[in-house]
């Protein structure tokens, strides 16, 4: 008997020796770019059974820890595992918090679709810039009415003014004009020529679920005018759960924007379905007599159809319509209180019509065959007292491609064919600048993981276009990764553009006294463009702040480049002499710490045009230097709040004159909630626009003539508004 109670107190003790030595320990689990709670990742002690699973908040509680040093390992699908080593008993009783890294070899959401292959972003040789849903919701906060502030606030791109009185603006990659950069809707081409000046102010964001950019020649696949980059809108999908959110914004620049798009899959049937309507009455800030927002009604509406034929086969038919009156000029006379004295205007009525088939079929895991084919109509009057221009333009492009996956190589082939026809209606006996083109190509590219450090990616085209001949265009990039925070990609090809009469100087003219492009005596503009980058990305302070930084460096030549001249009596003549170059480098920076985030940028641009006599002259409306920096305040579905600045150097005119160097700086909030949102945006608060500090014409307010518009002209203005979600 008292053997047996000696036996009894030695295991308690025992039990009460083991229990004393167990520990706790909890965690709040992240992902480390975005911040997001993890709910449902795991915690092991290594060398146990021992496990934890976090709960929807992110915190996990792994129990049961004996004294001394152990090593344990978080993970979560979809992201990197992370073992650290923690001593027991911890004398810290406060929460801790790990921050696990995205996967990229697991994360298949982030597929660019310009490249048209299947690889992520991360795997990709060509250097890719890629905005997510995340930030064009913030974006249509700001902007949601069109696209020009989402494209404008990226490192390297701008976007100008060609047009005081109407707002036409164009998109500048690398010092070059917006008619060397391809924008496509999906792939397929967004804009014609006819509609270039207009498009990107008549292309709301609601409906977008990424936006991917390639700065540089992206011609092999995609074919002329993708000298200086391309743009590629990627459109939402339905998914099983519906998604229906609703937009109403105002301005205190006289503006309304309106949308709603919905979108829902249900078997073998999906669409979407983005309507959108946007006017503003026209503005003028104190103490200008021309509108700096003209007036202008405009209508959008996107329906789109989803078939799943079968677990391989899909197809999509989108149809795409807009109609807009734009009437800009003297205020007075906008607002209806025009006579002799302000009687100045200037009109644009445009309707634009596209439908789209999209057909894709996989064979198996390993092949895909592609279909596309799409006909787009433009149609655009202008006038102005005295002047008319009227026309349309009628584009069709239609594509057959095959891609072919493996482990380590992937093969993308196609042929495919454009056509536009541009006609221009008589109102005058000035000489028609109609033309008709076709472009018949072929090309073919292969991605190649050569090494776990080395990515390979070469392609060729082959174009015939009607009236100019062959072109041939090859194209390489290169991927390196030096070390798990260090990579390196460079990587060029060749390209080229087919004159005609829309440029960004005869947009300005609103096409007034331009003849028609001699198809004679012009040729192809060819072009060849180098890009080299490299990327650093790292942790500190215990991975509570990231680091990352990227340097571009830039460098394309454009043999041939249209230019107007001025001739006698009022007429112009698109001609094409010598080359341009434009070099340079952007640099980009961005700083995180937990919902605190810091992103600063800058673009350095020498853009210059060597005549074929031997003279060189810097080119127009070309700022050499460019800063921008954003610092962001977000909380997870609660907060988004945004400050930043952005600095312009001076650029040299179409007069000879130099634009004064300029600063503008805006601030946003948006307050979130499960259901709605509300937000606010205090665009360039410190009024900045160019009728402060230079003038925006000469002549008289009956007959003016119009300088060049590098700076803002509305100065300070507010919006603000909810977003709806059902």
């Amino acid at each position: 008997m008292k053997a047996n109670t000696i036996k009894l107190i030695i295991t308690l003790l025992g039990v009460a020796s083991f229990a004393y030595g167990q520990n706790t320990l909890t965690v709040m689990v992240r992902d480390k770019e975005d911040k997001e709670l993890l709910a449902g990742a795991v915690a092991v002690l290594e060398h146990t059974s021992r496990t934890a699973v976090s709960d929807k908040d992110g915190i996990l509680i792994l129990t049961g820890i004996p004294d001394g040093e152990h090593e344990i390992s978080f993970s979560y699908v979809g992201y990197k595992s992370d073992t650290r080593t923690y001593r027991f008993p911890e004398t810290a009783s406060d929460t801790l918090r790990v921050y696990l890294v995205p996967d990229a070899e697991e994360l298949e959401e982030v597929i660019v679709q310009a490249t048209r292959g299947t690889r992520t972003i991360q795997n990709i040789p060509t250097r890719i810039e890629f905005m997510s849903a995340e930030e064009l919701d913030e974006k249509a906060s700001m902007s949601p009415g069109d696209i020009r502030m989402l494209l404008s606030e990226s490192t390297g791109i701008s976007t100008g003014q060609t047009s005081a009185a109407s707002g036409n603006a164009t998109i500048r990659i690398q010092g070059l004009e917006g008619r060397y950069t391809q924008i496509l809707k999906d792939g397929f081409p967004a804009f014609s020529d006819a509609a270039s000046g207009l498009g990107l102010l008549q292309t709301p964001p609601l409906d977008l679920k990424q936006v991917e950019v390639i700065k540089g020649s992206a011609s092999t696949l995609y074919g002329g005018g993708a000298i200086a980059g391309l743009i590629n809108l990627v459109s939402k999908v339905p998914e099983e759960k519906r998604e229906l959110s609703l937009l109403l914004n105002g301005t205190t620049g006289n503006g309304l924007d309106t949308g709603v798009f919905w979108g829902q899959r249900g078997g073998k049937v999906g669409g979407t379905f983005l309507a959108a309507y946007n006017r503003n009455w026209g503005y003028a800030p104190g103490g200008t007599a021309f509108t700096a927002i003209p007036a202008f009604d405009r209508y959008t509406l996107n329906p789109k159809l989803f078939l799943y034929l079968s677990p391989h086969t899909e197809l999509n038919l989108a149809l795409e319509t807009m109609f807009e009156n734009r009437l800009g000029g003297d205020i007075l006379y906008v607002k209806g209180r025009g006579d002799g004295v302000h009687s100045y205007y200037e009109r644009n009525k445009t309707r634009r019509h596209a439908v789209r088939l999209a057909v894709d079929h996989r064979w198996n895991e390993q092949n895909r065959l592609a279909f596309k084919s799409s006909v787009t109509y433009d149609d655009r009057k202008m006038s102005e007292p005295a002047f008319r221009f009227e026309g349309s333009q009628l584009s069709s492009f239609h594509e057959l491609s095959l891609v072919q996956t493996r482990s380590r190589s992937e093969w993308v082939g196609g042929i495919n064919l454009w056509t536009e026809r541009f006609k221009e209606r008589r109102l005058s006996a000035f000489p028609l600048r109609n033309y008709n083109q076709a472009t018949l190509g072929a090309f073919v590219q292969n991605d190649w993981k050569v090494a776990e450090w080395f990515d390979w990616e070469a392609g060729l085209r082959a174009d015939y276009v009607s009236g100019y001949g062959y072109a041939l265009l090859p194209r390489v990039s290169a991927h390196f990764k030096v070390t798990d925070r260090l990579s390196s990609r460079l990587g060029g090809g060749f390209g080229y553009k087919v004159p005609t009469i829309f440029t960004e100087d005869t947009e300005r003219l609103q096409y007034k006294g331009v003849l028609p492009v001699d198809k004679k005596h012009s040729k192809l503009e060819r072009s060849y463009g180098l890009n080299w980058d490299v990327n650093y990305v790292t942790s500190l302070c215990d991975d509570r702040v990231s680091f990352s930084v990227n340097q571009l460096f830039f460098y394309t030549y454009l043999q041939s480049p249209l230019f107007l001249r001025e001739l006698e009596g009022g007429l112009y003549q698109l001609e094409q002499s010598g080359h341009m170059a434009t070099r340079g480098g952007e640099t980009n920076v961005k700083i995180g710490y937990e919902d605190l985030h810091l992103y600063v940028g800058y673009t350095f641009t020498d853009a210059g045009t060597h005549e074929a006599g031997g003279g060189c002259h810097e080119n127009t409306l070309v700022p050499k230097h460019r800063i921008n920096a954003v610092l962001m305040y977000e909380v997870e579905d609660k907060w988004r709040i945004g400050l930043e600045s952005y600095y312009f150097s001076s650029q040299k005119l179409n007069d000879s004159s130099r634009g004064k160097a300029y600063m503008i700086c805006g601030f946003m909030i948006e307050k979130i909630w499960e259901n709605f949102s509300l937000f606010a945006n205090f665009e360039n608060f410190t009024d900045r626009r160019q009728t402060h500090f230079d003038t925006i014409n000469t002549g008289s307010i009956t007959h003016p003539v119009f300088r060049d518009i590098y700076a803002p002209l509305d100065g300070f203005v507010m919006n603000g508004g909810v977003k709806l979600r059902f």
